[in-house]
């Protein structure tokens, strides 16, 4: 079995005290203790500095453009169904450019974890306000402060139909660790904010303004949308932690007759089996 540290590899580019690095060595130590094996692992991800994490593990890795690190990831567990396939980048390129894919990987639950990498800033373009800064935030280009409420993701993830929702503190490294574990093991689409102080650009959301207001509420049923609900509204003075829903529903692979047996990936194609559609359009 590989040790965690087996699983990191390159030179990092991220600012000293970024919460980056305690969510690439929980992954390492998540991917470890399932005992996956790197060609096992595929890991999705946009633009960004969260998007940067496929270039620092161990496994097969896919940048995609900005906002389109979902495609990719579904068309690659359509493709191959015994691919584990994480989904790790930023709220930006998650909720912003991603918007659009957020929602419709939702409504379709394909089987990948999205680990959104929240700093609540865009920190590779030099922190402007991204979907999730709080209102009233001053940014570098947002010099009046941020106008418009902050996204709440997790609420939006379970009114969308989301079967796995939660949140995690780049600070409490064992629970993050447990999340993504269970995150990948989940048979659907399962959705994690990461909430990750960016040192750099978010001078509000700091490791101190986190450590002083995270909690773990107690969880007496995980399939109870209403408390799930309640707790993902919950901001401000009390920020709860937590795996808020965990209620798994038909995956999309399972809609699909074509993906049944062997993946595709593994069938053999023959080129000119091609030629009769072809002809049809001469």
């Amino acid at each position: 079995m590989l040790k965690a540290e087996d699983y990191l590899v390159g030179e990092t580019a991220w600012c000293p005290g970024c919460g980056n690095f305690s969510i690439r060595n929980a992954l390492a130590s998540a991917l470890s203790e399932l005992e996956l094996s790197p060609h096992e692992v595929l890991i999705c991800s946009g633009i960004g500095q969260a998007a940067k994490t496929p270039h620092y593990i161990r496994a097969n890795g896919f940048n995609g453009l900005h906002g389109r690190a979902l495609p990719p990831a579904l068309g690659s567990r359509a493709a191959n169904k015994n691919l584990k396939v994480i989904v790790a980048s930023g709220d930006g390129d998650s909720y912003g450019e991603g918007g659009n894919h957020f929602i419709h990987n939702i409504r379709r639950n394909p089987n990948l974890a999205h680990l959104i990498h929240n700093n609540q800033v865009y920190g590779l373009t030099k922190g402007q306000a991204s979907p999730t800064s709080e209102q009233g935030m001053i940014t570098g280009v947002q010099v009046n402060g941020v106008a418009a409420p902050a996204l709440n993701p997790l609420a939006m993830g379970l009114v969308l139909g989301a079967g796995f929702v939660a949140r995690c503190f780049s600070g409490e490294k064992e629970h993050l660790k447990e999340t993504i574990k269970a995150a990948i093991n989940f048979e659907g689409y399962a959705l994690v904010d990461i909430l990750q102080p960016c040192v750099s650009f978010n001078k509000v959301n700091t490791w101190g303004w986190y450590k002083q207001r995270v909690y773990f509420p107690e969880i007496k049923d995980p399939q109870d949308w209403p408390a799930a609900m309640e707790m993902s509204r919950q901001w401000g003075e009390k920020i709860p932690l937590g795996i808020f829903y965990n209620h798994p529903r038909p995956i999309f692979e399972s809609s699909l007759p074509a993906l049944e047996g062997e993946p595709l990936a593994s069938r053999p194609f023959d080129p000119a089996s091609m030629s009769r559609v072809q002809d049809e359009f001469l």
